[in-house]
């Protein structure tokens, strides 16, 4: 470590530094055989499982409607972020190659926070998508059409490209005249920004522009969404009718709760968490990536019984 320490600082200056260090997680170094093994096993069952329900999907006539559709959306979004860090950090584990050259860490973090603000997106039209089904029933298939959706998928990939790419620039603009260690598994924004030795106060305050604009916009609205059918719901006179119209967002209601508990948690930790070691906050920034994908094809599976029986079919054919 002390060798990397030295190369990092004397390897490149200026406003393009050649090559990073990411240092893994500091101080569990030598248990980073050992932590690969559940890191490894996580990101293949995350593979497997958004690879099997995006098959499905595919596949499968009766799944071809717009909650699938964006459900398709957000596996593909959680395949590309796992696909994003997950190589890196098991060459790190397996082989400690630490080494990422400057443009390979800006691109990363490209994908990284570009797929993330995607996947906000994604949410929050899930959320119209529910509110459109039980506010507005009788102008659901007419509202939301193949074209529509295709557009709101563009949308939300214009968003998140066109706020990320100033990044590039402002982190491009930024001279390294320091330590070139990244004490992380990944390349994130504000991991760059910490190591610059000129004025970073811009690339502070795009970030947390960036932060609210996309987040705080896109929570507010999956909450409104969510009160307006949390009233349409209990208007209903049945119990057994109100049951059946709120269990058909359940399985949004979990990928919520697993996209936006770990983050919450992690952002908290890391501001007020002072005397949590490092080691804690690297780990839980890892889980809240690795997370999602695992989990949200499980509760759609689990769930959808379209879904479900035909990946039962699926592993059933399989077998024989």
């Amino acid at each position: 470590m002390i060798l990397q320490d030295n190369l990092s600082a004397s390897n490149g200056t200026g406003a393009d530094p050649s090559m990073f260090f990411l240092t893994g997680i500091p101080g569990l170094e030598a248990l980073h055989l050992w932590i690969s093994i559940p890191f490894c096993s996580m990101f293949s069952v995350a593979l497997l499982g958004n690879c099997t329900l995006l098959y499905v999907i595919k596949t499968e006539p009766s799944l071809h409607k717009p909650m699938f559709y964006f459900l398709a959306m957000l596996a593909i979004i959680e395949l590309v972020l796992s696909t994003t860090i997950m190589p890196k950090i098991l060459s790190i584990f397996w082989f400690n190659s630490r080494e990422i050259s400057f443009n390979a860490c800006l691109v990363q973090m490209f994908f990284l926070h570009s797929f993330s603000a995607l996947e906000s997106a994604v949410l929050l039209a899930m959320a119209f998508d529910r509110y459109m089904a039980i506010c507005n029933p009788l102008r659901y298939a007419t509202i939301l059409t193949n074209s529509v959706i295709a557009k709101i998928g563009l949308a939300a990939l214009a968003r998140a490209v066109l706020f990320m790419v100033p990044v590039i620039f402002l982190l491009r603009r930024l001279t390294y005249c320091g330590s070139h260690v990244i004490s992380h598994c990944y390349c994130e924004h504000m991991a760059l920004v910490k190591l610059a030795c000129s004025d970073t106060r811009f690339n502070n305050l795009y970030g947390i522009i960036v932060t609210v604009f996309i987040v705080g916009l896109d929570s507010m609205f999956i909450v409104l969404s969510y009160v307006k059918i949390l009233r349409a719901v209990l208007s209903l006179a049945s119990k057994e009718e109100q049951l059946k119209a709120f269990s058909t967002c359940s399985s949004h209601l979990c990928a919520l709760l697993v996209s936006y508990i770990p983050v919450v948690l992690s952002s908290t930790i890391h501001r007020f968490g002072h005397h949590v070691t490092p080691h804690v906050h690297i780990l839980l920034a890892n889980f809240y990536h690795l997370f999602p994908p695992i989990v949200n094809p499980i509760v759609y599976g689990v769930k959808t019984k379209q879904i479900r029986d035909r990946v039962l079919l699926l592993f059933r054919g399989k077998s024989f």
